[in-house]
């Protein structure tokens, strides 16, 4: 990225083809992390772009019915909850829903919605599972893997997700306002662009073309000019954990996940959700009754160690990178 700013910065767009090859290799990258093509990668600023370009381009009508999760992220959930002022109908179910519960939910429905990792319990959700509810009830499938992809494997065709979004700068050690969109070819004529530009269209690079035919592929929802420090970044972010291995890191994410769990525990604090080989994932949230949360972040921040408060909780997410004797220092330093 520091290359891409100083270059710029001398040359303006002199090597503007370095700049649609980063554009190319950050679509190729994404597309080998989560087992699709390139050409049903689109590029976004974050998540929430790619949730509402999910959301309003789908041809909903009144009394069309979307299943979607009561725990969700504002991300995840204000797109859904809104469409019940346009008389859909919005079924909430709970991320604890057994898969029948769920199945049930999803009769007759268009679309389900859910994160791959919860954002405050940090629970991790059988994508496979709930794929194979959504292809026998013939609904589509989103997922917001802003939580979870760079840190587990995913695999869309496996898993049977139509739709999937996620910012750059969690756990795909990327930078913010930039991140992607993955829209399975076999559905990018029914979830129809909603933001429109220049580029969404075939012609783009006809200025004086008035032909509205849409790209043939992911790039139709992308409406202009891209964030290319941050295609840069991303490009390299990937390309980093492809090349240690999702599955190495996933290893090592829930090994550190599980020592904090166990350790804090140990201390007196509460878990919030129980951890399974399953179901753990790398966010583990905890709490100590009397205790301020945000006391606590402040308390492990002047150590340097880095957590967030969460309506109540310690959030901590150890990545790959993250030592045995990270954890231990983390604990030491807990009040």
């Amino acid at each position: 990225m520091k290359q891409w700013v100083e270059n710029a910065l001398c040359y303006g767009s002199l090597h503007y083809d370095q700049w649609l090859a980063a554009y190319r290799g950050l679509r190729q990258a994404a597309a080998q992390l989560i087992g699709a093509n390139s050409d049903e990668i689109a590029i976004v600023k974050n998540t929430s772009e790619g949730i509402s370009t999910i959301s309003l381009g789908l041809n909903l009508r009144p009394g069309d019915k979307v299943v979607a999760f009561r725990e969700e992220f504002g991300a995840n959930f204000f797109p859904w909850k809104r469409l019940e002022s346009k008389a859909i109908h919005m079924e909430w179910v709970s991320i604890w829903d057994p898969p029948e519960a769920i199945s049930e939910a999803c009769r007759g429905a268009r679309l389900l919605a859910i994160s791959f990792v919860q954002y405050l319990s940090g629970y991790r959700a059988d994508l496979e599972t709930i794929g194979e509810i959504c292809r026998l009830r013939g609904c589509l499938f989103f997922v917001d893997a802003i939580q979870g992809l760079g840190a587990f494997p995913v695999n869309v065709r496996k898993m049977g997700i139509h739709a999937l979004a996620a910012g750059g700068h969690k756990w795909l050690l990327g930078p913010e306002g930039c991140g992607i969109l993955y829209v399975q070819k076999e559905v990018q004529e029914q979830i129809v662009p909603a933001v429109l530009g220049w580029t969404n269209f075939a012609h783009a690079h006809d200025y004086a073309s008035r032909d509205m035919t849409f790209r043939p592929d992911a790039g139709r929802y992308e409406c202009g000019t891209l964030n290319t420090a941050g295609c840069f970044g991303l490009r390299a972010a990937i390309e980093l954990l492809l090349k240690i291995g999702i599955d190495k890191i996933a290893a090592e994410v829930q090994a550190r996940a599980d020592e904090i769990a166990a350790a804090v525990s140990a201390k007196g604090y509460e878990v919030m959700c129980p951890r399974t080989p399953a179901t753990g994932a790398g966010i583990v949230s905890f709490r100590k009754p009397g205790v301020d949360s945000r006391v606590i972040v402040a308390v492990l921040q002047k150590q340097g160690v880095i957590t967030a408060a969460r309506q109540g909780w310690v959030r901590a997410s150890p990545h790959f990178y993250n030592s045995p004797e990270d954890v231990e220092r983390m604990l030491a330093a807990l009040p």
